[in-house]
């Protein structure tokens, strides 16, 4: 199986980089992943500039890739470049949880995303933001309950969080706000933001917010369908009305 690792703290992550070693056991890896941190980018890419590509001699038996560019275009080159089919991609550890809707600003998540307009099935992972290494402890587990139940023949992008010392695994849904953020500036000019955090707890484990902060590992199928359908067939019969 080929398998592609990428993140959003950059190259030189070292959460990413014993993913990495540890997904060798799944298959062949190849790390494709930001020079410099790229945090809350989003799904952005690079269309105008051109941007750095280099080889790294990081890991033993793996492929490494420093792109001066966005997760999303870490994810476009290793597709369109290598002329490689990716089975599997992860993206992450990310230095920090990745829920509610911190979802739409997260460059971990829209590797995945990235990866699934691509047709590969793609899994985020994120963890505590001081210390994300324990999560490494938990990857047997968690790849062994997606085997379980089958996750990826369901459905082919996920987002994972996985708290200090879980307890458990949860499918959940997405919470609400966790961070907000002000703007302070010192010549009223160049401000600057500073988030905090919002977050309240209503013990729903069904959201992947209160499933972290209670201790389980949050499991959430993401799509990249952004239309609500739904909203849109009330609509369609609405307009006939």
């Amino acid at each position: 199986m080929n398998i592609l690792i990428t993140n959003d703290d950059s190259i030189s992550s070292e959460a990413m980089l014993k993913l990495a070693s540890w997904a060798r056991r799944l298959g062949e890896v190849t790390v494709v992943a930001p020079k410099t941190q790229q945090s809350a980018k989003s799904q952005s890419i690079n269309l105008r500039d051109a941007f750095e590509v280099r080889q790294l001699d990081l890991l033993t038996g793996v492929d490494c890739w420093s792109v001066d560019s966005t997760p999303a275009d870490c994810v476009r080159f290793a597709v369109d470049h290598f002329g490689k089919k990716f089975e599997l991609l992860f993206s992450g550890i990310n230095y920090g949880y990745n829920m509610g809707t911190d979802i739409l600003y997260s460059g971990t998540v829209a590797a995945c995303f990235e990866g699934a307009v691509n047709g590969i099935p793609s899994i985020a992972l994120s963890s505590d933001f001081h210390d994300p290494l324990p999560a490494l402890n938990e990857l047997d587990g968690i790849w062994e309950y997606f085997l379980q139940k089958r996750l990826l023949e369901s459905w082919s992008c996920y987002n994972v969080n996985i708290p200090l010392q879980p307890q458990g695994f949860r499918l959940t849904r997405q919470g609400g706000a966790f961070f907000r953020d002000s703007f302070t500036s010192d010549n009223g000019v160049h401000f600057k933001a500073h988030g905090k955090e919002v977050y309240r707890d209503q013990s729903d484990m069904d959201l992947d917010t209160d499933c972290v902060r209670h201790g389980y590992i949050s499991i959430s199928p993401l799509s990249i369908n952004r239309i609500d359908d739904r909203v849109l067939e009330m609509l369609r019969k609405n307009e006939f009305q």
